[in-house]
């Protein structure tokens, strides 16, 4: 039997090249999936391989009977519908390592480009201007890091950071003692990564723990001189709360990815508020991770398709429950 399988929303083709030179696999790219053909080739698909443009919600997936298996090519499965797909006993799985790397390096230079003011000095160069005492920044060497979040991603950026000379303390109550002691770090509470970072960076999915985690009121116990970064999901930081902090000078700076609503509203607060660092979600934005998550949901898909295996399924407990 030969299993359709759809990728859409620009998937790498080559790193789909181990399905597509397998003869139990048929890979069709649809890269529009606003598209006419794409709807008429998801009624026969077997797998699809989405990244986040395409959301797959209960619509999508009625289109798709024969449907087993959908794959999102990187981590957050936010544009797909877990308990729909669950319902049809379709099995989802992501590419949670492949864009590790990225990520973090991002998030570093991120940190780098609100220490120095890096955006706004070239926006005034460009102006005409040659204005250097506006934009004097300050060092990460010396400075204490506080992750809120110490998983794949969180892991890549303290050990990159503590390579400038960065002090890295982490809130994450799923993190093992002895994992903090591994990165070199240390685990602590949510208070102290606070109060008494320098920079915190988030790194968390988004759910109900962790939905505003960074707000008004975290952000009023942070020192005055502290800089937020989040690269990791959208709604972790209060968005409201944090452009007035900034706008009241609160805290000393900040740099987003990642919003609560994709793509940015022309009318956020976030896009005139000073000191402020924005990125239209570049996370995963490398040609290196974009091969790396392809390559590691096609073997995830394979899986499902071919071997019944669910092991790397987010819905596996829905699924064999169900």
């Amino acid at each position: 039997m030969t299993h359709v399988v759809l990728a859409t929303d620009k998937v790498s083709e080559s790193g789909l090249d181990s399905l597509a030179k397998d003869d139990r696999f048929d890979v069709v790219f649809a890269h529009d999936s606003e598209a006419e053909a794409f709807s008429e080739l998801l009624t026969g698909a077997s797998g699809l391989i989405v990244r986040s443009a395409t959301q797959v919600d209960a619509e999508l997936m009625e289109k798709a009977p024969e449907l087993k298996v959908i794959g999102r090519a990187g981590v957050g499965v936010d544009n797909i519908d877990i308990p729909a797909a669950s319902a049809r006993g379709i099995a989802v799985v992501n590419a949670p390592s492949g864009n590790t790397i990225a990520a973090a390096e991002l998030t570093v230079a991120l940190m780098l480009a609100a220490m120095r003011h890096i955006a706004a000095a070239d926006a005034s160069l460009r102006a005409g201007n040659w204005d250097r005492a506006s934009f004097k920044g300050w060092e990460l060497n010396g400075k204490r890091l506080g992750l809120i979040g110490a998983g794949r991603i969180g892991a890549e950026v303290a050990i990159r950071c503590m390579s400038f000379g960065m002090e890295v303390i982490i809130y994450d109550p799923y993190l093992p003692d002895s994992r903090a002691t591994e990165i070199g770090s240390r685990l602590t509470d949510l208070e102290e990564v606070i109060t008494t970072s320098d920079v915190v960076s988030c790194h968390v999915p988004l759910n109900d723990e962790t939905r505003g985690i960074v707000d008004a009121e975290a952000l009023d116990r942070m020192k005055e001189e502290a800089i937020v970064i989040n690269a990791s999901r959208g709604g972790v930081v209060n968005e409201d709360d944090l452009a007035a902090a900034l706008v009241s000078g609160t805290i000393r700076g900040a740099a987003l990815d990642v919003y609560e609503d994709e793509p940015l509203s022309e009318g956020s607060p976030l896009r005139s508020a000073p000191n402020l660092t924005l990125t239209p979600h570049l996370g995963a934005s490398t040609a290196e991770a974009q091969v790396h998550v392809a390559v590691e949901v096609a073997r995830n898909v394979a899986s499902v398709l071919a071997d019944g295996d669910l092991s790397t399924a987010l819905n596996r407990a829905e699924l064999v429950d169900g």
